[in-house]
């Protein structure tokens, strides 16, 4: 097997608390079930031909578009937003970081692997999302959606970030918590890995890296 020089992640459900869990937080603030909201985007990508989400994380809606989009859709009487906070500040406030696994990710780097990230993001959330995660000294590349005009499951963003790592894909690792995620970087022919949580993971990963073969500085670091 080549030996796999990077570990690519994904930010939202990997480096993060689940989704379920930051939808429930928002919806619950909001004065609205989960389920109301995603029927709510659901009916909102039917009328509008594309899901509104998926809009905000290329930069192609605002983030006031979304919020006006999905609002339209909602029963009667809407959500209840606070006029002093952003749709974004509500969500990031359901929003934690893994650290367990940014720890983890880090113990990689030093041991010699290149770390990326791969993320559907939001413009106006670059300062939210950073704060969850110490992305600049994690990670030696990071696309992100919101600066690409492109996103996840699209190849070409899978493609972008190899041309700026440099490697072939049979020398990425990419972990993500969606299966549709993952398809178009197993078809490119990285290895890969869902994230479920913790311990699943860094098992899957950590199988997968010793198969390949670990690079000469993680056999010599001390244990």
């Amino acid at each position: 097997m080549t030996r796999i020089e990077a570990v690519v992640c994904d930010y939202g459900g990997v480096l993060t608390n689940p989704l379920h869990e930051t939808l429930e937080h928002f919806a619950g603030t909001a004065g609205l079930s989960a389920d109301a909201i995603l029927t709510a985007i659901g009916a909102a990508a039917a009328k509008g031909g594309a899901d509104p989400m998926a809009l905000l994380e290329v930069g192609a809606i605002t983030e006031a578009d979304l919020v006006a989009q999905i609002t339209a859709e909602l029963p009667e009487g809407g959500w209840t937003l606070p006029e002093d906070r952003t749709f974004g500040e509500l969500w990031f406030a359901g929003r934690t970081g893994n650290h367990g696994f940014a720890d983890f990710l880090r113990d990689l780097n030093m041991e010699g692997y290149r770390l990326a990230l791969l993320t559907n993001n939001v413009l106006e959330w670059e300062e939210l999302w950073r704060a969850t995660v110490p992305a600049d000294e994690l990670f030696e590349v990071v696309v992100n959606s919101a600066h690409e005009g492109v996103r996840k499951p699209d190849t070409e963003i899978y493609e972008r970030l190899l041309a700026r790592l440099g490697l072939t894909p049979d020398r990425c690792l990419f972990v993500d918590d969606l299966e549709a995620n993952l398809k178009p970087a197993a078809e490119l022919g990285m290895a890969t890995v869902r994230f479920q949580d913790n311990a699943q993971a860094i098992a899957e990963i950590t199988e997968l890296l010793d198969g390949a073969g670990r690079p000469a500085r993680a056999a010599e670091a001390p244990r």
